[in-house]
């Protein structure tokens, strides 16, 4: 058998004079393609201009003879036959009330990040950003109702949502000038913006629930939780149990994406291992390790060794937690797949025919458009403001308050909450649902290119 030295050396662990590394050279060159892979597809800036392109790509597809082609392909149903049995969805439903349902579960993870070890686990620190969030979701609604008092008053909730994505990517390129408590603080509010919006989805936006499925997703939710209380880290568990929940909640009435939520906060966060004790156990298997090990002959061969080494691959696989395992297979899928899908299928909007001037002056898009550009801002910094002034929190260390305008003004960007909710409100009105379209798209442009232009001159002297 081979000694320790000789393991160590081929483990990069000790240095020989050449030191050979654990991996081939064409190895560690895939690996390093990889690594920046992951680099491209973590950067909220990149995904954030790919859901842009989507949404750009259906305006001008809606505008010219591709939108009948691109409709009826919407239109067409995604069918599932089991014996008998049939279920089935348009595509345009799948995309939006399943695909849907697997970004809410990324809304979910991130939620219960912040909650666990992000900024919403210190109440007192939490408080200003999430009760700024508050006055950011009642001053568009606001402004929204009373545009359109005694009209389509049921698309209030429209222009209340914040596009964390497309937001932080937009604050992203402001560079390193913008103060790390800014970030901090924009990202839990925009956390609790989603988590509002979630809210008003779940409470006003639904069918009249069936009760009899409503009980069943209720069942299945206990199952989940019972999951997580008896310490199940497995994922498939979930996941399988996460399907017969959304199909509940789609037959129930309650709109289906809050089943990516409801799994969420099932799955759970801790890991299997006690990771403080894992340096030391795995020291004292690199003996066992050693003397399985034979220098001389074929890994196939060499099958104690391989079985030792399973053992503590099983071990170093669970310690990552089930959450944070889910965040990494989905949060790609999510930023490059599903949104840009969900932008695409949702941004059509065909103005070709329509009279410009009317839908300028239509209340829904006035107020749909003010809401996200003035509303937003007011709200935000009206009560970071006054909870400030009364002494009822102070702002983070760095942070100026025109720097809190700029996170208002941002903060009006609102794309992916906000298509699905003018979908939900006015799902049998063509015409409104243009208009908040629209105006959606007006106002999260305009939001964009304000808020970038203040933040780079607010921020100039942070350098």
């Amino acid at each position: 058998m081979a000694g320790r030295d000789s393991l160590q050396a081929k483990a990069g662990l000790v240095e020989d004079g050449g030191s050979r590394s654990i991996i081939s050279e064409h190895q560690r060159r895939r690996l390093e393609r990889r690594s920046m892979l992951e680099n491209v597809t973590s950067n909220g800036t990149i995904s954030a201009c790919v859901m842009i392109l989507a949404a750009a790509a259906a305006v001008v597809c809606a505008n010219t003879d591709a939108f009948y082609a691109i409709h009826d392909w919407a239109m067409q149903p995604v069918a599932i036959v089991v014996g008998g049995w049939e279920f089935s969805l348009t595509f345009e439903l799948f995309v939006n009330d399943f695909l849907m349902a697997v970004f809410f579960l990324l809304v979910g993870i991130e939620l219960k990040y912040e909650m666990t070890v992000g900024e919403l686990r210190r109440p007192r620190q939490a408080m200003l950003p999430m009760l700024a969030a508050v006055g950011g979701v009642v001053m568009p609604a606001t402004i929204y109702a009373v545009v359109n008092r005694g009209g389509a008053v049921y698309g209030w909730a429209i222009p209340m949502a914040t596009d964390i994505a497309f937001a932080l990517g937009v604050l992203s390129l402001v560079g390193s000038r913008v103060p790390p408590a800014i970030k901090v603080f924009f990202s839990t509010l925009a956390i609790a913006d989603d988590l509002l919006a979630i809210a008003a989805i779940a409470l006003f936006y639904g069918h009249a629930p069936h009760l009899g499925w409503l009980a069943g997703a209720a069942v299945v939710t206990a199952l989940l939780a019972l999951l997580n209380r008896r310490r199940h880290f497995r994922l498939a568990p979930y996941l399988a149990l996460g399907l017969v929940l959304w199909f509940f909640l789609y037959q129930s009435g309650v709109h289906a994406t809050l089943a990516g939520v409801i799994l969420a906060f099932t799955i759970p966060a801790r890991s299997d291992i006690h990771a403080g004790s894992l340096v030391e156990w795995l020291g004292s298997k690199l003996p066992e390790l050693d003397d399985r090990f034979d220098d001389e002959a074929h890994i196939l061969g060499q099958h104690d060794f391989t079985h030792a080494v399973r053992g503590v691959e099983r071990v170093v696989h669970r310690v990552t937690p089930p959450l944070q395992r889910l965040e990494h297979y989905i949060s790609t899928p999510v930023n490059f797949v599903i949104l840009p899908l969900f932008a695409f299928v949702n941004a059509q909007v065909r103005l070709v025919g329509v009279d410009l001037g009317a839908l300028v002056v239509d209340p829904v898009a006035l107020g749909t458009y003010f809401g996200m550009l003035l509303g937003k801002p007011a709200g935000i910094f009206g009560v970071t403001f006054l909870l400030v002034r009364f002494g009822l929190a102070e702002l983070p260390t760095g942070v100026q308050w025109k720097h809190i305008l700029g996170v208002g003004i941002l903060g009006g960007i609102g794309f992916t909450m906000s298509i699905l909710i003018s979908g939900l409100a006015f799902t049998e009105i063509p015409a409104e649902l243009l208009a908040a379209k629209t105006a959606i798209l007006a106002g999260s442009v305009s939001a964009a290119l304000i808020g970038l232009g203040y933040m780079q001159v607010a921020c100039k002297k942070c350098a």
